[in-house]
C-alpha cells in the first residue's frame, strides 16, 4: 500500500461513482462532487447512490459534497468524470480553484457538442499549466464495483503522472496499464461508442455471430484509419482502449450506446429511444462529429456514414449493411509492417 493520497471525483454517475468508491477501498481520501444534494445526503447518511448503482454499498469513507470548491481543497489529483457536455463549465470552474500542481485526470468518453473536441483538449484550454492524463478502457462500472477483473489504461506524455495514478488506482482486481499516445487513447474511448450503436442494431435483429465479428473488426478499421489521419498512434488501438474498449462495448447490454443501437434495431425511432433512456447517448452526438471530420479529411467510414444515414436520414440497417459487402475497399489489415 502506497501512501494515501488525496483525490476528488468529479460526477456522481455510476461511473465516477465506482472510481470514487474504489480510491476510498484503496485507502485513499476520496470526495465525490455532485450537484443534487438529496443525493449527496443519500451517500453521506446511507452509503448508497439508489440511481446509478442501487446494489451497492459504498465504502464509509466515500464523502459526497455539492460544493466544488470542498471537494477539490487540497487535493493531490482530480478526477474528471462529468458527462461532456457539462466539461468546459466545470473546468473553467476548475481554474478558479486549483493550483498548477493538482494533477487532473480525465474519464469522461465523448466530444463537445457543437465540434469534435475531445475532452482532454477542453481541459488543456482552460487549465493549460496542470499535469493531464486520459483514463480509458473496457470499464463497465457495475463489473468494477462487482471487484470483476478489469484492465484499464492511463494515458499522458507525463510519466510522473501516469505512475501516480497507477499507484492512486491499481489493486487486486484492477490494473492500470501506461501509454503516451494520449490522443489515441482518448480517441479510441470516443469512437467505439459510435459502433455500440452498430452493434446493438445488429443484435436486435438477430444477425449472427459472423455478422457481428465482421462489423466490430471493420469498425476498428475505420476507428484506427480515421485517428492516424489525426496523428494517433495505429497500434494504440490493439490495446485495451482500443479493441478492448470496442469489444466490451459492442457486446454489453449495459452499454448506453449499445441499448440505442438495439431499440433503433427494434423499429423505435431515435427520438423514442432517447425519451426512454433519460439522455443523450454519448455516440449519437459523437457520430454527428466525426461524419464531418471524415468528410473534411476524406477518411473512408462507412459504417459510421451508413449509421448516420439510418439515424437521422431514414435510412435501413439491410441496405447499409449490404452496403458494406458491396464497397470496393478490399485490404483487411491496413497498417501492416511491409517486410524489407
Amino acid at each position: 500500500m502506497t501512501e494515501p493520497y488525496k483525490a476528488a471525483v468529479l460526477g456522481g454517475g455510476s461511473f465516477g461513482t465506482a472510481l470514487c468508491n474504489m480510491l476510498a477501498e484503496n485507502g485513499h481520501h476520496a470526495k465525490l462532487w455532485l450537484r443534487d444534494a438529496q443525493r449527496a445526503e443519500e451517500i453521506n447518511t446511507e452509503h448508497r447512490n439508489s440511481r446509478y448503482l442501487p446494489d451497492l454499498q459504498l465504502h464509509a469513507n466515500v464523502q459526497a459534497t455539492i460544493s466544488l470548491a470542498e471537494a477539490v481543497d487540497g487535493v493531490d489529483v482530480v478526477l474528471v468524470a462529468v458527462p461532456s457536455y457539462s466539461c468546459r463549465e466545470v473546468a473553467e470552474q476548475l481554474s478558479k480553484l486549483l493550483p498548477v500542481t493538482t494533477y487532473i485526470i480525465s474519464t469522461t468518453k465523448g466530444t463537445e457538442q457543437t465540434r469534435f473536441n475531445l475532452m482532454s483538449s477542453v481541459l488543456l484550454d482552460i487549465l493549460p499549466n496542470n499535469p493531464l492524463a486520459v483514463l480509458s478502457g473496457p470499464n463497465l462500472a457495475k463489473e468494477i464495483v462487482a471487484k470483476q477483473l478489469t484492465g484499464t489504461v492511463i494515458a499522458s506524455d507525463n510519466a510522473q503522472l501516469i505512475h501516480f495514478a497507477q499507484q492512486l488506482l491499481q489493486n487486486k482486481y484492477f490494473k492500470v496499464y501506461g501509454n503516451s499516445d494520449r490522443f489515441g487513447v482518448e480517441l479510441g474511448g470516443t469512437l467505439k461508442n459510435i459502433y455500440a450503436i452498430v452493434s446493438g442494431m445488429a443484435a436486435a435483429m438477430n444477425m449472427g455471430d459472423n455478422t457481428r465479428a465482421l462489423l466490430m473488426t471493420r469498425s476498428l478499421a475505420e476507428m484506427s484509419r480515421f485517428a492516424v489521419k489525426l496523428g494517433a498512434n495505429p497500434l494504440t488501438f490493439l490495446g485495451l482502449a482500443g479493441v478492448g474498449d470496442l469489444i466490451v462495448t459492442c457486446s454489453s447490454p449495459l452499454s448506453r450506446n449499445y441499448q440505442v443501437g438495439f431499440a433503433v434495431g427494434s423499429g423505435k425511432s431515435l427520438e423514442e429511444t432517447t425519451r426512454e433512456l433519460g439522455q443523450v447517448a454519448e455516440g449519437v452526438n459523437t457520430l454527428k462529429l466525426v461524419k464531418e471530420k471524415a468528410v473534411e479529411l476524406d477518411v473512408y467510414m462507412p459504417l459510421a456514414t451508413g449509421l448516420y444515414r439510418i439515424l437521422f436520414e431514414g435510412g435501413q440497417v439491410s441496405e447499409v449493411i449490404m452496403q458494406l459487402m458491396q464497397n470496393p475497399h478490399q485490404d483487411d489489415v491496413e497498417f501492416i509492417t511491409a517486410e524489407n
